[in-house]
C-alpha cells in the first residue's frame, strides 16, 4: 500500500496549484482505482481544515466532507497512544518534526512500503517506508 500525506490530498483539490494540482491529482486517482491507497484519521483532518478555510479555491464544507468519505474507503489508521509514543521516537531518531513521525508511524502501522509527501526528503527511508515526493524526481 501507499501513504498519501495531507499536502498531496490538498493539492489534489486545489486547481489553483497548477501543475501540483495535475500530479496530486493524477496520483490520487491511481490509487482510488485499486487497492493501494492509506490515510490516517490526523490526514483527513488535516486535509478537510486546509481545503474549507486555507487554500485559494476552497471547497464547501459539504463537498470536503463528500472526499473525506471517498478518503475514507481506503484503509484508515486511527493513532492510539501507543501510536504517540513510537512517533516520539521515530522523530527523536529521524530529526523529523513529530506530526511528520505520526504519518510515517500510521503508514506503518497500515502496512505501506511508500509515503508520499513533500514534507520530507525524496528517497528517504524511515521505519521501513521510502518517501516519495510526487512534485519531485520519482513523482
Amino acid at each position: 500500500m501507499e501513504f498519501v500525506d495531507s499536502n498531496v490530498l490538498i493539492y489534489a483539490y486545489d486547481a489553483s496549484a497548477g501543475s501540483r494540482y495535475d500530479r496530486a491529482k493524477s496520483l490520487v486517482k491511481r490509487l482510488g482505482s485499486g487497492p493501494e491507497g492509506a490515510v490516517s484519521v490526523q490526514v483527513l483532518q488535516e486535509f478537510y481544515v486546509n481545503v474549507v478555510g486555507k487554500i485559494e479555491q476552497r471547497l464547501t464544507p459539504e463537498d470536503a466532507r463528500g472526499v473525506v468519505r471517498t478518503l475514507s474507503r481506503w484503509p484508515v489508521h486511527s493513532p492510539g497512544a501507543a501510536d504517540v509514543l513510537e512517533a516520539t521516537v521515530i522523530a527523536e531518531e529521524n530529526t523529523i518534526s513529530f506530526w511528520d513521525a505520526m504519518i510515517v508511524r500510521s503508514a506503518a502501522q497500515l502496512g505501506c512500503t511508500t509515503l508520499w509527501s513533500e514534507d520530507l526528503n525524496d528517497g528517504q527511508t524511515i521505519a521501513g517506508i521510502t518517501v516519495r515526493n510526487p512534485f519531485g524526481a520519482h513523482g
